[in-house]
């Protein structure tokens, strides 16, 4: 069997590496805070003091942490993957990142003898704890077979979108759907209730109708509650629609109501709110009406 590593143990790392540990594989973890380690030590985990060790002990390596500097710091950097790493071992990384930087990570990683893949999950915190996740692979196809059965232990909807770089620009096209799918909830919440009407029942009678989708589930049940802990935090959905935009400006595109979606997300966090969860971009909507959601 295998000998799996897990780096990066948040809110959607942790959960992930404990499906694998259920599932009977020995898995070694490494994470900048000691709390998770310890959890998933008492499950069975086994603690690595850096990627390094991570690499020297693993067949495969999988990397959740949240940002193109992280990945390549775990990779690349003092301590990091490549300082260990064997040739024949395969790299995943889950984290959402610069699709043009995973192809060159892949192309480093590969003149080591390393196979790569880029998996960028969809799902949040509750698709991570309970293994529903999407996963929108991007590597060779024979690569993507081998790691499939570890993707069937953390996630549902495990697609392969393509060749290194083209999981991670999947995961910036869900981003932009879910962004512009929650202004346009946060709207519609919104002018419901400012028009009298109540935004519960509102919500309730469009989930049985063709506007029903996941966000306005979950996220439309968030804004009207008023419960903006994160599960997804706006800073990391802010760098997400960077990647969009940056990338869209590479291309000669134009992506008017992402850049919208992006100045939403930056007034909530300028108002101190880039560690809520994103359904809390309806913040900036009430703002510029001067009425909440739930009044």
């Amino acid at each position: 069997m295998a000998k799996l590593g897990f780096i990066g143990l948040g809110i959607m790392g942790k959960p992930m590496a404990e499906h694998l540990l259920a599932a009977g594989y020995t898995v070694y973890v490494c994470d900048l805070l000691s709390e998770p380690v310890k959890e998933l030590c008492s499950k069975g985990g086994v603690a690595c003091s850096c990627c390094k060790e991570i690499a020297q002990e693993s067949d495969v390596i999988f990397i959740m942490v949240p940002d193109t500097p992280d990945v390549e710091a775990v990779l690349f950097g003092g301590g990091g993957v490549a300082e260990g790493i064997r040739p024949g071992s395969i790299v995943v990384d889950m984290s959402s990142i610069s699709p043009i930087a995973t192809k060159e990570f892949a192309r480093k990683l590969g003149a080591l003898g390393v196979k790569m893949l880029d998996a960028p999950v969809s799902g949040g915190q509750v698709g991570a704890e309970k293994a529903t996740l999407s996963i929108m692979v991007g590597g060779k196809p024979e690569v993507f077979e081998q790691i499939k059965p570890y993707f069937e232990i953390m996630g549902k909807n495990i697609v392969h979108v393509g060749d290194n770089g083209d999981g991670q620009t999947c995961k910036v096209a869900n981003q932009i759907v879910v962004a512009l799918t929650i202004e346009a909830i946060g709207e519609a919440l919104l002018f419901a209730s400012k028009a009298g009407a109540d935004p519960a029942k509102v919500r309730r009678a469009l989930l049985g109708g063709f506007a029903q989708s996941r966000i306005l589930e979950l996220h439309g049940e968030r804004m009207i509650g008023r419960n903006f802990d994160p599960g997804f935090r706006i800073r990391l959905h802010q760098k997400d629609l960077n990647l969009a935009l940056q990338a869209a400006r590479n291309l000669g595109l134009s992506l008017p109501n992402t850049s919208t979606a992006q100045e939403l997300f930056n007034a909530v966090a300028a108002h101190g709110g880039s560690e809520l969860d994103h359904s809390a971009m309806v913040l900036a909507l009430e703002t510029l009406a001067n009425h909440k959601v739930s009044g």
